[in-house]
């Protein structure tokens, strides 16, 4: 592996640092964007269960909130129907998108990172690429003769930062679109959750009405 850094030259150096960037970001990402993290299978129902039988007592809500990124938004809903027994449907509503909004966008924290290192690579494999090549031209005299390990060092110079370019920018694409498909399946699924959950407030808001 050295001896192919010695052999790209000094322009593979920005393309190590985006493919250890890169790495660090997946691995994050991965970790983050779990569905246990995110929406539990079960919490749902649970929270429903629960509800039916009268608001819950504050420190349960203060619980759910630090549960998961769906309890966040389960609890925003609670809570407002909890300081406001006579909340109407568009105040639960803002409640519960203003917490979504939230939710997402620490969702789609560092993708944005990601997508701009799927988008610089292969530009930083064309740079490389345009410095082994004036190396090659370079090495070439004026009275005709040439310098066949200039020659080698300038292709390879060209050929592996090219190379190291696309690999690092095809797996950062591709792990940035299916992250970002994850997001909007997880946004999907906090609105549905939402949606569920707001009859049973609206229910509660009317008998204190």
């Amino acid at each position: 592996m050295f001896s192919i850094i010695q052999a790209a030259g000094w322009p593979i150096w920005p393309l190590l640092l985006c493919s250890v960037l890169a790495m660090a970001l997946i691995i994050e990402r991965l970790m983050s964007l779990r569905t246990a993290r995110i929406v539990p299978p079960k919490l749902l129902d649970e929270v429903l269960q629960l509800a039916r039988g009268g608001l819950p007592a504050p420190d349960v809500v203060q619980k759910l909130q630090e549960h998961s990124v769906l309890g966040e938004v389960l609890a925003a809903g609670l809570r407002s129907a909890m300081q406001q027994p006579r909340i109407d449907e568009g105040g639960l509503r803002q409640s519960f998108e203003s917490a979504g909004r939230a939710a997402v966008h620490e969702l789609e924290r560092y993708l944005s990172a990601l997508g701009s290192i799927a988008s610089a690579a292969p530009l930083l494999g064309l740079f490389g690429t345009v410095v082994g090549m004036i190396e090659l031209f370079g090495s070439q005299t004026p009275g005709g003769g040439s310098n066949p390990q200039q020659i080698a060092h300038g292709i390879s110079v060209a050929l592996y930062n090219t190379a190291f370019g696309l690999a690092i920018a095809i797996p950062a694409l591709l792990f940035y679109r299916h992250f970002r498909r994850r997001v909007e399946d997880y946004a999907m699924a906090l609105e549905q959750a939402a949606e569920r959950l707001l009859p049973l407030l609206l229910h509660h808001a009317a008998r204190a009405a």
